[in-house]
C-alpha cells in the first residue's frame, strides 16, 4: 500500500488527525496536527509512502466529530487496521469491547486478553497503539485507577474519561 489519506478536525481537546488506506480502514490516528507523526506510528509492513490530504474521510471523519460531540458508540464500528505480533493484534481487538464509561485496569486488561500474567504486555499494547480513540487505549487505568501513561497527555486522557462518565452531560 503506498497512499493513504489523512484529515485533522477540530476537538475539545485540540487536532484530532486520522489515517485511513483506500479499504476506509483507521491505520493511525490521534490527538496531533501532524500526519507524518502518526504514520511513522504504522507498522512498517503497512505504513504508506505517501500521504494525501482530504479534508473529509466520510464516515471515520463523522465517527470521530460525532463522538466528541457526545455519541460514545458512534466509534465502535469503524474499521481499524494494525499489525504487529499475534497477542498484540488480539489484546488491540480486546481493547475495543471495552465500553465507554467502564474503564478496566492493565490488569484486567490482560485478563480480558486471555493472558491473565501478561500484565505488561497489555500496557504494550496500549503503549504500540497507532489508532487512539478507535482503540479505546484511554480506557486503561492502573490498578490504584490512577492514570498511567498515554502517548497525547494526561489531560486529554482524563477529558476522555469525564466525556464517557455515564453521568457526564453531552459535550456541545
Amino acid at each position: 500500500m503506498s497512499t493513504a489519506a489523512w484529515s485533522t478536525i477540530s476537538t475539545p481537546t485540540g487536532p484530532f488527525t486520522m489515517i485511513i488506506n483506500d479499504d476506509g480502514e483507521v491505520l493511525a490516528s490521534g490527538w496531533s496536527d501532524d500526519p507524518d507523526y502518526l504514520n511513522a506510528l504504522i507498522h512498517k509492513a503497512i505504513r504508506p509512502l505517501t500521504l494525501v490530504y482530504k479534508p473529509d474521510l466520510g464516515s471515520v471523519t463523522a465517527a470521530a466529530e460525532n463522538y466528541h460531540q457526545g455519541d460514545l458508540t458512534a466509534i465502535d464500528n469503524i474499521a481499524v487496521r494494525q499489525r504487529s505480533g499475534e497477542f498484540l493484534e488480539h489484546a488491540w481487538d480486546v481493547l475495543r469491547t471495552v465500553p465507554a464509561g467502564s474503564p478496566v485496569s492493565y490488569t484486567e486488561y490482560a485478563e480480558l486478553s486471555g493472558r491473565p500474567s501478561a500484565i505488561r504486555g497489555a500496557a504494550s499494547a496500549c503503549a504500540r497503539n497507532a489508532a487512539a480513540l478507535f482503540v479505546p487505549c484511554h480506557r486503561v487505568l492502573r490498578s490504584d485507577r490512577s492514570l498511567g501513561g498515554f502517548r497525547y497527555g494526561l489531560d486529554i486522557k482524563a477529558w476522555l474519561l469525564a466525556h464517557e462518565e455515564p453521568s457526564a452531560p453531552t459535550h456541545h
